[in-house]
This record gives C-alpha cells, sequence and structure tokens, in this order.
C-alpha cells in the first residue's frame, strides 16, 4: 500500500508532507483546528454526517450506509481509511472516487496554506476530504474514524446527524489503552450533545463504558437487543426497532458478524432522521460492496489453485476479527480450510490466530515482499504454537497447500496491508 497515487506530483506532495511532524500517528485535534480555520473550515459546510467509529465492522457499516444512500439516488461523500491499492480509495466524492488531479489540487492548495507549521500526514488527508466534501454538493457524508474517536482527525465535525460504535476488541493499545473500557471510551469521544448513535453487539465492559460516555455528553445510544434487533432468516434479514419491523434482503458482505453490521447501519440511518425511503434500506443492504472484506477471489492468485477450490479474502487482523473469522468458518467444513495468515508487525498475532487454529486444516504463515511493515514470518510461526508452516508469500503457500482430490477452500488474511498486495498480485 503506498502513501498516493503514483506520479511525480504526488510522490513530492507525499514526501514533503512526511517531513511536517516528527510522528505518523500523534492523536490531537488541536493542528488540524487551526489549519480548518485557515481553509475557512471546511468542516463546517458538509452535507448531513454520519460517523463512523469501532475497531471491527467500521468499513463494511460505511459500505452499508453508502449504498442506502446511492439506492435512493443520493450524492453521498465517504470517508474511510487505510486504502487498499490506490490512495483514492480513501476519498469518494458524491458517488465517484476523487481523481489524482482533484486530490493533488486539495493537497497543494492545504501545503501552502499550513506554510510549514506542523501536523501529520492523516490530519492533511482529513482536511483535504472535508474541503472536497465542502465544495461539491452531495445529501450525505459517511466518516469513518481513522484510530481512536476522541481525538482522532474526524472529530472536529460539529455535531452529526447520527453516528455509529461498531464492535469493540482489542487493537492500537499504545494509544488507547489496555482494557476494552479504556478504548470504548475512545471510541464513543465521538458523542456529542444530543447526538444519537447506534451500537451494535459489545462486551459487557464496552457498552458499559459506552453508555456512561454518553450519559456523560447527552447523548443517546440505541444498543442492540435493547433498541433495535437484527436477525437472519431464510430469505434475508429482519430487523425491529421503535418505528416498526422490515423484512429486508440478505446483505450482501459475506459473513455472520455482517448482520451486526447491517443493524447498526439501519439503526443509525434511520435514527439521522434523513428521510431514507425504505425501499433504499433493502436495496442498499443487497448491494454493499466492500473489498477484502471476505471477498472471493477470482483472479491470478485463485488460478494457482483447482478450479474447483474458492479462495477469499479478508483483511481481519485482531482478535476481534478473529473470533468474527472462526464462527464464519465453522460454517465452512463441508471441505477442508487451508488458511493462509500474514501480519503487521504491532498486531497481536497470537490473539488473532487463536480462534483460527481449531478451523484450519492446515496453516501458512506469509509476509508480502511489498507488504507495509509485514511482521516476520517466524514471529507468526511461534504465535501460532509452531501450527503454522512456512509459506513464506501467498504464491508459494497456494502452490504448496496439499491436495487430496478434494474440492478446498482457502483463507487469506491478517492485514489489510496483506490484502491491498494480494488484490494487486490477484488482478495483476
Amino acid at each position: 500500500m503506498s502513501d498516493a497515487p503514483r506520479g511525480g506530483r504526488f510522490d513530492a506532495i507525499v514526501e514533503r508532507l512526511h517531513q511536517l511532524h516528527p510522528r505518523m500517528i500523534d492523536l490531537s485535534l488541536e493542528r488540524l483546528a487551526r489549519l480548518l480555520a485557515a481553509l475557512g473550515n471546511p468542516e463546517r459546510h458538509l452535507p448531513p454526517v454520519i460517523h463512523v467509529a469501532g475497531t471491527n465492522g467500521k468499513g463494511s457499516t460505511c459500505a452499508f450506509l453508502r449504498a442506502m444512500g446511492e439506492a435512493a439516488g443520493w450524492r453521498v461523500h465517504v470517508y474511510t481509511s487505510p486504502h487498499l491499492v490506490r490512495f483514492n480509495e480513501r476519498i469518494r466524492l458524491a458517488g465517484a472516487l476523487v481523481d489524482d488531479a482533484a486530490l493533488a489540487d486539495a493537497l497543494e492548495e492545504i501545503e501552502r496554506v499550513n506554510a510549514g507549521a506542523s501536523i501529520t500526514v492523516f490530519e492533511v488527508i482529513t482536511a483535504a476530504a472535508f474541503l472536497l466534501f465542502a465544495r461539491t454538493p452531495a445529501d450525505l457524508c459517511v466518516l469513518e474514524v481513522g484510530l481512536g474517536g476522541r481525538l482522532d482527525a474526524t472529530n472536529v465535525i460539529p455535531r452529526p446527524a447520527a453516528g455509529a460504535i461498531t464492535s469493540i476488541s482489542f487493537d492500537h493499545r499504545d494509544w488507547l489503552g489496555d482494557t476494552l473500557g479504556q478504548i470504548a471510551a475512545e471510541k464513543a469521544g465521538i458523542l456529542k450533545p444530543g447526538m444519537v448513535a447506534a451500537t451494535g453487539t459489545q462486551p459487557d465492559e464496552a457498552l458499559a463504558a459506552i453508555l456512561a460516555a454518553a450519559e456523560r455528553v447527552g447523548a443517546r445510544v440505541l444498543v442492540r437487543g435493547r433498541d433495535w434487533t437484527a436477525e437472519a432468516t431464510a430469505s434475508g434479514l429482519r430487523f425491529a426497532d421503535a418505528a416498526g419491523t422490515l423484512d429486508l434482503p440478505r446483505p450482501a458482505l459475506a459473513g455472520p458478524h455482517q448482520i451486526d453490521n447491517a443493524g447498526i447501519a439501519l439503526a443509525a440511518m434511520r435514527a439521522s432522521g434523513l428521510g431514507l425511503p425504505l425501499a433504499a434500506l433493502g436495496q442498499g443492504l443487497a448491494q454493499a460492496e466492500w473489498p477484502a472484506r471476505l471477498q472471493r477471489l477470482t483472479g491470478r492468485l485463485a488460478a494457482l489453485l483447482p478450479p474447483d477450490w474458492e479462495v477469499w479474502l479478508d483483511g481481519g487482523h485482531n482478535p476481534g476479527a478473529g473470533e468474527m473469522l472462526a464462527l464464519h468458518m465453522a460454517g465452512w467444513r463441508d471441505r477442508p480450510l487451508h488458511t493462509v495468515v500474514g501480519m503487521k508487525l504491532s498486531k497481536d498475532a497470537g490473539g488473532f490466530l487463536r480462534p483460527l487454529l481449531a478451523q484450519s486444516d492446515t496453516l501458512w504463515a506469509v509476509a508480502e515482499p511489498g507488504q507495509h511493515l509485514a511482521q516476520p514470518v517466524g514471529d507468526i510461526v511461534a504465535a501460532s504454537g509452531g501450527v503454522a508452516r512456512v509459506g513464506p508469500t501467498v504464491a508459494e503457500a497456494l502452490r504448496a497447500i496439499p491436495r487430496d482430490g478434494r474440492a478446498a477452500r482457502v483463507l487469506i488474511c491478517g492485514s489489510l496491508y496483506l490484502a491491498g498486495e494480494v488484490l494487486k498480485a490477484d488482478e495483476a
């Protein structure tokens, strides 16, 4: 995953931006607030915003929200991170990915206004998104938190139309805390007075912290099982809240955890008061797309295996994601299942792998040549208790997986950075 679209102009901009602050991550709102004020506060001139925080499921929830809006004919801005293949994936302007020229122009304008002041690259990217969003008419803006919530750059916005807090798990402990309660409190920092936010299934400690944060600021949280329900049915999904019960199509994104994400998106959209037509809710669920979330591969990497095999890709990378994947993998036991794992250096490989071990016929540790901050293959093997075999790359692992004549499945997972490299290799 590169920092920007390829080309001399972009490379030069990004190189200069990296020189403006000594750290890639430095959670604060002060630097960005100063820059946005100098730009005329574009964050105050956005269409209605739905702000999405959480550990796992943020991107999927954003994808459902975007698809619902677009199914109604709305123009939808979306800001997400990180990107998988091209930097432009982070910023969607009124339904289309930002083009290179518009993005470069925005970054250069921000660079001039910033005048060399200290600021992180993510803060500059967020400012660019707000500037582009404010200048392009739209009906809805979906903002995904980058890291945490309380001090994340996206949290400079005024009170949004609604919020969403997806599943909380252990991740980014260096910045967010060592307990689920501390992490959840940081995520709940997006809550503002008078705001309504939806949350799904949460550990008790995380939910208590979210509700306490809401009470402190005077926000209201719609909790799954108390304020709304969502369940898979034979024909799709049944959602119910105070406004009534809806029988909807099955979510397009695979996995039982997507019922939770779809329900959060539905609850947040209905709480926003934006008046989305009911037909668009179901159409959005059925049409949502989000790469590297249990995405089936059909390209060059998949061709390394027999034609009756399936190859799936997921960017999950923390213990909570491991548990969600294991639940889905349990429904795949009609075939042998082989898991290929590559992870980022800072991630808890043992916590992620633990629930996957019982569901995997073989486990393979990999690190792609272009994978950002890849965890060494030997460390992944050690984290698996010596169970994992050395890939050492995805392609080599796929070639080495044993074949006994039966159709099988392969799941490649462990890192969004790995997912980006896999998507490039599968399409090359």
